[in-house]
């Protein structure tokens, strides 16, 4: 008797909805958005409208600490430690903002193919919200 076990890997599991690709407000960025092993989601840049300053790839030269102003926009991890708190809700995380190097507490909202980015200090009352878009 032949007995055929079917075993899921986990990339095959079903996604969270707000796992993917992601554009932000003004289209100059894409981010992407994923769960990590520790079942918080990330999200990391993968593409600039302009990639490049002076013929070199931008970097983030805002940032307070000395020893990460040489890294690459590029590949920067913006979006850290989101929790979902409902379905159409995630919390407890931090957005980073390579434009004036400064990290904000955030909360998402995920409405059909958008996701509204509240950053904030203190208090969500007290903060800004950008809508990003669902893209490839």
């Amino acid at each position: 008797m032949l007995l055929v076990y079917l075993c899921r890997p986990e990339s095959l599991l079903a996604q969270d909805r707000i796992e993917g690709n992601w554009t932000d407000a003004k289209q100059e960025a894409k981010i992407n958005i994923y769960k990590s092993t520790d079942n918080k989601f990330y999200g990391k840049i993968t593409w600039l409208k302009e990639p490049m300053r002076n013929g070199k790839p931008k970097l983030d030269e805002h940032n307070p600490d000395k020893e990460l102003k040489n890294r690459p926009i590029i590949g920067l991890l913006i979006l850290k430690g989101f929790e979902k708190d409902a379905d159409n809700g995630y919390d407890e995380g931090t957005i980073y903002d390579p434009k004036n190097g400064k990290t904000y507490s955030c909360e998402m909202t995920l409405k059909n193919n958008t996701l509204n980015i509240r950053g904030y200090i203190g208090i969500s009352l007290i903060g800004r919200t950008t809508v990003w878009t669902r893209t490839n």
